[in-house]
Parts: C-alpha cells; structure tokens; sequence
C-alpha cells in the first residue's frame, strides 16, 4: 500500500503538482542568476571567480536551451540550482576562506577550511544524478546493473578530469592560482579531491536512486505521445 501510495501521484496533488513542476525551473533559474549576481560583486579575486564558476556559466544556458527538448526531473533541477550556490559561495570568497567553513574548522578543530571537500562531495553527488539521468534516458541501461556502477565511474572521472584542469591552471598561473587550487598545505589534496567525488556520487546512487526513478517515471508520462 505505502509502495503504491509512493509511486504514483495523489489525485488531489494533479493540477497543484504539474504548476508546481511547471513554475518550480523558472523559480530555480532566478535563484542561481540572483546567487551568480552576488557572487561576482566583490568577489575575492576575479580570474579564481571566473575558474571556480565556469561550469555554471557554461551549464546554465545549456540547461534553459535544452528546457523543452530535454526537459529533466525536479530532483535534478533542484540539485543542479544547489551545487550552482555552492561553487558561486567558493568563487565569492575562494574555498579556503568561504566563512561556513571557517566556522566549521573552529568548532570542530579541524586543521584547515574543509569547505573545498564539501564542494568536491557535491561534485560527485549532483553529477551522479545527472549522469544517471542521461544513461537511463538515452540508453539501454534503465534498471541494468551496470547503471549505477557506470555513474560512478563517470563521475570519476570527471573528477580526474577536473584535477587535470587545476594542474593545468597551476603550470600557467603559478602562485597566482592558489586561492583555485586551495591545496591549504595538503600535498594529498588532489587525491582527496577525487575520494570525496567518489563517495558522493556514491552516495547518491544508493540515496537517491529509488527518488530518482520515480521522478523519470513522471517524467516519461508527461512526455507528448508519438
């Protein structure tokens, strides 16, 4: 009974649900600009600003261009708004110096900002959805085995992929890409950068998978008949 209650819509929540589903993108796409808009006031330092928020320069247009063709569930669009804060907090204030993290590191007497972690652990939470989304959208793999093991690993590498960019970053910039690198002194940070994508999008399969195919099974019953 609770599984069925689940797994399919409330009678009374059809019409508020659909202008919910309909209004909620609209919603999301003015918090992220709002929280872009702050975040480039007075950023800390304007090249790490640009290096720390690319992804959502380029992302955003990409998202609101692909709204109708390839229209994606709330869960996925909630959680891209989401990390869009988050790496515009580390581009405002670069990770080693985002004030929550601060207050974390006193409280908890941790030896350096672990802000730039919990960014990583985003960059493998929210990607692992959206990878997820695509595989099982675009190809055979809905309910494979292979499909969560396949997300993590793109994941992965993604993260691999970004640690070459800092590197990259690093070579040309020299000293003048630290506040990017945020390394803090740790001479493991790119390993530990990758370990915490790792668990994220780790954590998200296993979390979110049941949310999540939910919320592509609503979305393939709102898709326009052939």
């Amino acid at each position: 009974m609770l599984g069925s209650a689940l797994a399919s819509p409330r009678p009374h929540d059809g019409a508020s649900g659909r202008a919910a589903r309909r209004v909620l993108p609209g919603v999301l796409l003015a918090v992220v600009i709002l929280g872009m808009a702050v975040s480039a006031w007075h950023a800390y330092d304007g090249t790490t600003w640009l290096l720390e928020t690319v992804w959502v320069l380029l992302g955003l247009p990409l998202v609101v261009l692909l709204r109708r063709r390839f229209p994606m569930t709330s869960l996925l669009y909630c959680l891209l708004a989401a990390h869009a804060l988050v790496l515009a907090a580390g581009g405002h204030y670069t990770y080693a110096r985002v004030p929550l993290g601060d207050w974390v590191r006193d409280t908890f007497g941790l030896d350096r900002n672990p802000y730039d972690r919990f960014g990583h652990l985003m960059q493998g939470f929210v990607p692992a959805v959206l990878v997820r989304e695509v595989l099982s959208r675009t190809s055979p793999l809905r309910g494979s085995r292979w499909l969560a093991p396949l997300t993590v690993c793109a994941c992965l590498a993604f993260s691999a992929l970004f640690e070459m960019f800092e590197w990259a970053a690093a070579v040309i910039g020299g000293h003048g890409a630290d506040a990017f690198l945020a390394t803090q002194g740790d001479v493991w940070d790119t390993q530990w950068d990758m370990f915490c994508a790792l668990i994220g999008a780790t954590v998200s399969v296993l979390v979110l998978g049941r949310v999540h195919d939910r919320g592509l099974d609503a979305l393939a019953a709102r898709a326009p008949k052939a």
